[in-house]
């Protein structure tokens, strides 16, 4: 039963949606039938009751009455006035109130509770329906009926256009909410998407910033800092020159692991990749600037906790920035290194001594930016700029366990 319904209203949809596209043909075709059904009423009576003799002007009256309608998309209320009025003017006469002859008003009736906003549904509704009572228990056509019979049959009538009109702007309302939240979800879905890549992007660039500035950085170092040795010290010098070639291997690796992370191929989820850099690798970090020439002093404070992988990351490469920083701008040939681990944070700090001389990222620069953009992706904060007592320090407070939205964010 249900199917059979649903076939049946998914039938009638496709038509009205065919059909839908000639508007002014649909209500032509409406507006001829009504006119037909209207005529037809006009002709049945009881047996035995005279039709009234109104000389045809009210039945043309009545067929008139019916182009009204095409209107009803603009005028609905005065639609509804002037055919309910011509109708009651039918039933005063004597015409017998039948179905066929209510049939305009109640197309308009219908149009009204499709169109219009409840409280004006409610009062066209009363009052028309006030007046059909009205004028039927006092009409000529229906003296053969009991009192019960000619209430019930007005009322019933006009209840089924106006459930009807409810129903079907209930279902328009309720297909522009669907339609309105599907567009609005598109519009989501393609901000989040847009939002997603700008984030991608800037996480691609902090980790191409860091290898490339970090390793470059390194290897011209490790470069001048043979030359300079190169005759002095030629033993000192080759071992540099070796430790140079260790650097360039080291940069293409890292610039082939961020770059890997672009390409779109069927190798299985991190595959011929490196795994992402952590303080595990702080001492062969700390040797790599110690061979260019740069003294790092690293201590530790408090019981060293485990961290979360985009935690160690960001620790990782903000000591890596603030070294090669050191590395390109200081004038003091050494550099320290503290971590301390509080109860919920770990505290990094970089500093040299030295005159209080800005480093990159202070002027304009994307080092300090994107430490910064770093730490603040986990939860945490950094804070850059000279010592009172000279150098340059950055400071960086990280979350030990950051939460799992945020965590899932980090770089």
């Amino acid at each position: 039963m249900n199917s059979s319904l649903e076939r049946y209203t998914e039938r009638v949809e496709q038509y009205a949606s065919r059909f839908s596209r000639f508007p002014l043909f649909l209500d032509v075709t409406m507006v001829l039938a009504l006119i037909g059904c209207a005529f037809f009423g006009t002709q049945l009576s009881f047996p035995g009751v005279v039709r009234p003799d109104t000389g045809k002007s009210l039945e043309v009256l009545l067929g008139l009455s019916c182009f009204v309608l095409l209107k009803y998309r603009t005028h609905t209320r005065t639609v509804v006035v002037v055919v309910a009025g011509v109708t009651i003017a039918a039933i005063a006469r004597g015409y017998l109130l039948t179905p066929m002859l209510l049939a305009p008003l109640l197309a308009a009736m219908y149009w009204l509770a499709v169109l219009c906003d409840r409280r004006t549904v409610r009062l066209y509704a009363l009052v028309v329906t006030v007046a059909l009572l009205t004028v039927n228990l006092f009409s000529d056509g229906m003296r053969d009926l009991s009192p019960v019979l000619t209430v019930i049959g007005p009322v019933f009538w006009m209840a089924l256009p106006l459930v009807g009109g409810s129903l079907a702007r209930l279902r328009g309302d309720y297909l522009e909410a669907v339609k309105a939240r599907a567009e609005h979800a598109e519009r989501t879905r393609e901000e989040e998407a847009r939002l997603r890549v700008t984030e991608e992007r800037m996480r691609i660039a902090r980790e191409l910033h860091d290898v490339v500035a970090h390793h470059l950085a390194l290897a011209n170092a490790q470069a001048g800092t043979a030359a300079h040795l190169s005759r002095s010290n030629p033993e000192q010098s080759r071992k540099i020159l070796d430790d140079l070639t260790g650097t360039t291997s080291a940069a293409l690796r890292e610039l082939k692991a961020t770059l890997g992370l672009l390409r779109q191929d069927d190798r299985p989820k991190g595959e011929g990749l490196e795994p992402a850099p952590g303080l595990a690798r702080l001492p062969e970090l700390i040797d790599s600037y110690r061979s260019a020439g740069l003294e790092v002093v690293v201590h530790q404070e408090g019981v060293r906790r485990p961290l979360t992988p985009g935690v160690d990351l960001t620790a990782y490469r903000i000591v890596q920035e603030a070294l090669t920083n050191v590395a390109k701008h200081a004038p003091e040939r050494a550099a320290h290194v503290g971590f301390t681990y509080a109860d919920s944070r770990l505290l990094i700090t970089v500093s040299n001594d030295g005159p209080a001389t800005a480093v990159a990222g202070t002027s304009g620069g994307f080092g300090l930016r994107g430490m910064r953009e770093r730490a603040q992706s986990i939860g945490g904060d950094l804070c850059a700029g000279p010592r009172p007592e000279g150098g340059f320090e950055v400071t960086t407070a990280l979350p030990l366990q950051p939460s799992a939205a945020v965590e899932g964010e980090s770089p």
